[in-house]
């Protein structure tokens, strides 16, 4: 069975201030997502499967239906805040979706194969989506699971902040635990630092991040749901509360029901946090094309 990409297109994109998933930065009006999608169909993927907010729906289904008809077989999962919620009542002061984690748990009965997971406004690179096909067709199982690494200085953004899952790993190459840093930049200095509620922090260049790709067996999503509910008895009053994709893989590991392999990608990551960032995104994939690794349109 062919592993389907599941690509996460709820958010609100706040910090970035439009709706960045359907931006174009290609030549030929490409969204960040398009090229995802075109190096997850050479990889190999059979399925792609969009999380968005509803009221986004038919727009994207415009730009991508006409283009992808043929080529892979598309779906739809609706996250909002209602869904897995059961009879809590929801705060009036919540706006957001609840998370990362959240939306894959939306997949239920939408996906029952193995499965990778990205985020639609981040440019993963060729390698990636090689190396995920590979371990979704030949390593994944109930008890293996794999995020793909990627060198945390190159991830950063130069025009502020970012959030970045900081991975720590064992002799064998897997998982030991994932901790969310929100607050990542590089300092006058030239260090990279992060910041929490009491002090400020070095982190090594080399550091291992996730960037939220990560290959996961089907059963996730039953584990997502359990974690959630418990996350809401919790944190169902706290606005700002996110239930994110490493609270899932920290407990997989953690209460001993299997482990998560890092598996380090060669390729180059770029992303869009800030406005700023979209002049440098869009002269790095025309750069990619200028040298011929996407053509210059890429659904022609």
């Amino acid at each position: 069975m062919q592993p389907t990409l599941v690509i996460l297109a709820a958010g609100m994109a706040s910090r970035y201030g439009s709706m960045k998933q359907v931006e174009a930065f290609g030549p030929s009006g490409e969204t960040i997502m398009d090229y995802s999608i075109y190096d997850a169909i050479r990889a190999g993927f059979g399925k792609v499967v969009f999380i968005i907010r509803e009221e986004f729906a038919e727009a994207f289904k415009e730009k991508f239906e006409p283009k992808l008809k043929g080529k892979i077989a598309t779906d739809y999962v609706y996250q909002s805040l209602e869904s897995f919620v059961g009879n809590r009542v929801i705060p009036a002061e919540r706006k957001k979706p609840w998370g990362t984690g959240h939306a894959v748990l939306c997949c239920k009965g939408k996906v029952n194969e193995p499965f990778a997971v990205i985020n639609a406004d981040d440019f993963y690179g060729k390698d990636a989506f090689e190396k995920a096909y590979q371990f979704l067709t030949q390593d994944v199982n109930e008890k293996t699971y794999c995020i793909v690494g990627y060198e945390l200085a190159k991830t950063l953004s130069e025009n502020g902040s970012v959030s970045r899952g900081v991975c720590k790993v064992d002799a064998a190459g897997n998982l030991v635990e994932i901790n969310e840093r929100t607050k990542i930049y590089r300092n006058d200095g030239g260090k990279i630092c992060y910041e929490d509620e009491s002090s400020i922090n070095e982190l090594p260049d080399g550091s291992i991040v996730s960037m939220n790709y990560i290959c996961f067996h089907p059963n996730v999503i039953n584990l997502c749901e359990d974690l959630f509910n418990k996350f809401l008895d919790r944190n169902i009053r706290d606005p700002k509360a996110e239930f994110f994709i490493p609270f899932v893989t920290n407990h997989f590991i953690q209460s001993g029901l299997g482990v998560v392999k890092v598996v380090p990608t060669s390729a180059q990551w770029f992303g869009v946090t800030y406005k700023e960032d979209a002049p440098g995104v869009k002269a790095s994939i025309h750069g990619l094309v200028e040298k011929g690794e996407y053509p210059e349109a890429l659904w022609v």
